[in-house]
């Protein structure tokens, strides 16, 4: 019984490790930002360090200043956001397998605390 909720609890570790690969977050300090990890025909969601409402866009490239992309596949309107005030940059794949890791997480700590009651 004990190997059976230590292999649960591993494989619920597993997935929220798995999940909280979704957002890649950005320093104060521009020059030690790496935005390379951006690939061009992906839509991303910038959060602002403004507070100001997320932006989503159909990344292109990058210059020297500026993250360049499009409002969306089918909108073409230009959509130019300043490396200075990007926050975080979150892929909407992985946001979509961080909310699938959640509630099958959720399933696991139900079926843990479940089991652990019965065993008693």
């Amino acid at each position: 019984m004990r190997a059976s909720v230590l292999l649960k609890s591993s494989l619920l570790t597993s997935l929220f490790v798995i999940s909280s690969c979704a957002t890649t977050k950005y320093s104060e300090d521009i020059s030690k930002n790496n935005y390379s990890n951006l690939q061009a025909g992906k839509v991303y969601v910038v959060t602002m360090k403004d507070g100001s409402k997320k932006q989503k866009m159909l990344f292109r490239n990058t210059d020297a200043e500026n993250l360049i992309g499009t409002a969306g596949k089918k909108d073409s309107t230009e959509v130019i956001i300043p490396k200075s005030n990007v926050a975080a940059v979150k892929d909407r794949s992985k946001a979509r397998v961080t909310a699938g890791a959640t509630v099958i997480g959720a399933a696991g700590v139900a079926a843990i605390v479940i089991s652990s009651l019965r065993a008693d």
